[in-house]
């Protein structure tokens, strides 16, 4: 398999398009520009830490706190999170595919401006636990931010696993967006020991900490942002699960790779297949999740 770094300063030969940097911690990211902005990637985690428009403020939140190192995830931007959602015992939160690097495969620039950059995940010890599989992560950016996840099943069994693109948003005041297009959907909620309920609110508000899982929904999600006068849309498809969290004041504290007010400027709107929603994909057979992130002037 090539080098990635290689790969990376080959990219970095389309004018204007994607170039290659030594990130924070010394690791290596792509910087993608474009007619409507710029975006980076970096290769630990095909993590994307920034998407912002020309003229509008970064639409992802990425914590002045994060800890950029291989051993650890970066705290914000889009954290891939794979095969599981959460804690496991012995094993760490969400997965170990933000935490280990991918290969760049390959990238493509579109006539219209756009340009679409491809991730593999590269081989590594965790994954032998798991029936074999291939992971693919494509972003394309232009005046909107696409993530499609692409799991494989190459095994001859089931694989079961969750996914999720856990997305940080950058906001202007926690206390006044409001989430819109989950009303009436089932959730969990984490803050009292999974409790199931039914969203019954037009618009979802924050006064403490939130950590629902919304369960059976595939519809689209609204960010309404007053403070930077700002629509953001989330849609996706391949997802039936969508997560809202803010860890508040107490969290936010506890937290050493997060400001402990940091809290009032991020929410998380996190797109994916977990707990009661997790994949179980049938040998030879792929899963593809693709989540489209865009903003607007809010009326």
């Amino acid at each position: 398999m090539a080098d990635s770094k290689t790969q990376v300063e080959d990219a970095a030969s389309a004018p204007g398009r994607v170039g290659f940097l030594d990130g924070r911690g010394e690791l290596p990211m792509i910087e993608v520009t474009t007619d409507w902005g710029t975006a980076g990637i970096y290769l630990h985690g095909a993590h994307v830490t920034h998407f912002t428009k020309k003229n509008e403020p970064p639409l992802l939140f990425l914590s002045q706190c994060s800890r950029f190192s291989e051993k650890e995830p970066i705290r914000g931007g889009v954290p891939v999170i794979f095969p599981w959602f959460g804690p496991r015992e012995g094993m760490g939160q969400h997965g170990f595919a933000r935490v280990k690097e991918w290969n760049l495969k390959e990238f493509l620039p579109a006539v219209d401006g756009s340009v679409s950059v491809k991730f593999c995940l590269l081989d590594c010890p965790e994954a032998s636990a798991y029936p074999a599989f291939s992971a693919d992560f494509i972003v394309t950016v232009n005046e909107t931010l696409t993530m499609t996840l692409i799991i494989t099943n190459k095994s001859r069994e089931q694989f079961t696993f969750e996914n999720c693109l856990h997305t940080y948003f950058e906001v202007g005041d926690i206390k006044t967006i409001g989430i819109r297009g989950l009303k009436g959907v089932k959730y969990l909620d984490k803050v009292l020991n999974f409790a199931e309920k039914v969203e019954s609110e037009d618009a979802i508000r924050f006064s403490s900490e939130v950590d629902r899982i919304y369960l059976d929904t595939t519809g689209t999600v609204e960010i309404h942002d007053p403070t930077l006068k700002r629509k953001i849309v989330v849609e996706k498809h391949g997802s039936v699960s969508t997560v809202v969290w803010n860890p508040w004041i107490t969290k936010a504290q506890q937290m050493p790779d997060f400001g402990n007010d940091e809290y009032q400027r991020m929410v998380c709107v996190e797109s994916g297949n977990v707990g009661p929603n997790q994949i179980k994909l049938p040998p030879g057979e792929s899963s593809t999740l693709t989540v489209k992130l865009s903003s607007e002037v809010l009326a």
